[in-house]
């Protein structure tokens, strides 16, 4: 069966549903609720109005991460998913070296970033788009940032190592906003990390 997205204009939170029955606890019972599916993300999103970044071209391959911190383990963990070619394959984790551990939840972000171009290179993509609420993301990944940490160095030079065999996209996200990649990512860091 082909994927479908699920768009909500108006419900309890408006956004884009990767499953009927997330669509459906935002829109069963509230007053005036408009909803659609679509094949593509692109058609749903644009039904859903999301905001301009959120609409940045996406490549087939995408992957939604994030990270997160126990306070009282010292454990950051890290969450998401990517989807290629109709697949979609979970990326979790969680560590407790002290270095990335005074990043918090930022130690998290990283090692998810990672994860989800790990993934890519041994499936043998071309392309990924990462989706990410933490800037530091893309901004190390990059370069645009300095990197001063032992885990922000070891990101910025996996990304270099892989350049030449992933073409890599970024698309910042608005945390905790509804966006369900995003949120499903946040519950999989939160696991990760032992938190709730």
């Amino acid at each position: 069966m082909a994927k479908k997205y699920y768009a909500v204009k108006k419900g309890r939170r408006p956004g884009v549903y990767g499953t009927w029955d997330a669509c459906k606890k935002m829109v069963d019972g509230f007053p005036g609720a408009q909803y659609k599916s679509f094949p593509t993300l692109e058609e749903a999103q644009a039904f859903a109005g999301a905001s301009r970044e959120e609409k940045k071209p996406v490549s087939e391959s995408y992957a939604f991460v994030d990270g997160s911190f126990n306070a009282s383990t010292g454990v950051y963990g890290y969450g998401g998913f990517l989807v290629a070619n109709g697949e979609r394959h979970v990326l979790q984790g969680a560590g407790k070296e002290p270095d990335m551990a005074s990043m918090r939840n930022v130690a998290g972000e990283v090692l998810g970033s990672m994860a989800a171009m790990e993934k890519a290179v041994s499936l043998g993509l071309s392309d990924l788009t990462i989706c990410y609420d933490y800037m530091g993301i893309e901004m190390w990944a990059t370069g645009a940032w300095k990197r001063n940490r032992k885990g922000t160095i070891a990101y910025y030079d996996y990304v270099q190592s892989i350049k030449d065999r992933l073409n890599l996209q970024f698309v910042k996200v608005k945390g905790h906003s509804g966006v369900e990649g995003n949120e499903e990512a946040d519950r999989l860091a939160r696991q990760a990390a032992g938190v709730d």
